[in-house]
């Protein structure tokens, strides 16, 4: 088990308990000792699937009530502070709290401690660990709004781009060539914005929006009502279009900490290849230092630079190599 769980758990205090939940864990978190009993709560598709697959029940959301709530801070400062107040309300006994330095969990502790007494801490492995009883804390007013609008569109805490329009999508969408075929995929849609320009051209019929975010896409649910808009949550790596497409647009992640990782969107590139007609096109946007073209020239017959600037590069690819087996 994950060391600080490890030793929060043997403390005492916390166990034993008949309905655990669990918010927000990553595959880093090893929750092996857990009984099969615990309810996985993760919004990120390949996450909750990894975690489903070692037998747990997983769920993108959850309200349901619980003994105890084990609550794994992610990134975003809202989101965390969101997730704090909503294991409070939700459970019965004790909320746990664990996070990594760099993820602001002493910032975190010390506006928790502000409000009732914190058992714990236990520093271990760059991070902390403490626990507070659930029905002494009142965090009401760290819940976030049920919609937040910005620059005209839903979003939610810890969504990528939730401060609003992200520059690299909107320069996709600014040189988006009005041929895009009858069927268009984004992959990695977020809460929609690329998608809602696409579904501008009246010629596209069908509009696949992939996303592995559930927040990020229920944010697209209510930003897009076009009934040629289908969603997905879905990872993109591994998602089947059903049939050959003609465009995929996308503004793929590169990360999912705070290491870069590349290998990310080269995934997205290979299932664009992979789900292409013979004459279909992609259309990618990417911050400019990142290593996509090697990829591009093995999977595609055909790629260009189109587009961009110091910060991006839009790059087009045709002719995908699945098509030429």
């Amino acid at each position: 088990m994950s060391v600080r769980l490890s030793l929060a758990l043997d403390s005492g205090d916390l166990l034993p308990c008949d309905k655990i939940s669990v918010v927000m864990p990553t595959p880093d978190h090893d929750l092996s000792d857990l009984p099969k009993t615990t309810h996985i709560v993760q919004p990120f598709k390949p996450f909750h699937d990894h975690f489903q697959s070692q037998g747990f029940a997983c769920t993108p959301v959850s309200d349901d009530p619980c003994d105890l709530a084990i609550v794994f801070v992610p990134r975003a400062k809202a989101l965390a502070r969101d997730l704090v107040a909503r294991a409070s309300r939700q459970c019965s006994g004790w909320v746990l709290v664990d996070g990594t330095k760099t993820d602001g969990i002493d910032s975190l502790l010390k506006d928790i401690r502000k409000r009732v007494a914190v058992s714990g801490p236990i520093s271990k492995a760059h991070g902390k660990i403490f626990w507070f009883p659930a029905q002494e804390a009142d965090f009401a007013d760290w819940l976030a709004p049920e919609a937040q609008v910005v620059d005209g569109f839903q979003v939610a805490p810890g969504v990528f781009s939730a401060d609003g329009v992200d520059p690299a999508s909107a320069l996709l969408a600014q040189v988006l060539p009005e041929k895009l075929g009858c069927r268009v995929v984004d992959l990695g849609a977020g809460w929609g914005y690329l998608s809602a320009q696409v579904l501008k051209n009246a010629k596209v019929e069908q509009l696949d929006l992939v996303e592995a975010d559930h927040t990020a896409l229920t944010c697209a649910r209510a930003n897009i009502t076009d009934p040629r808009a289908r969603f997905h949550w879905a990872d993109a790596h591994n998602w089947a279009a059903g049939e050959l497409v003609d465009t995929v647009v996308t503004n793929p992640p590169f990360h999912t900490s705070r290491a870069a990782d590349p290998a990310l969107g080269r995934g997205f590139i290979a299932t664009a290849a992979r789900i292409l007609a013979p004459s279909g096109q992609l259309w990618l946007v990417a911050n400019r230092h990142l290593p996509y073209e090697t990829t591009l020239a093995e999977l595609f017959g055909q790629v260009k630079e189109v587009a961009g600037d110091n910060r991006f590069k839009i790059l087009q690819a045709t002719r995908p190599a699945r098509t030429r087996r």
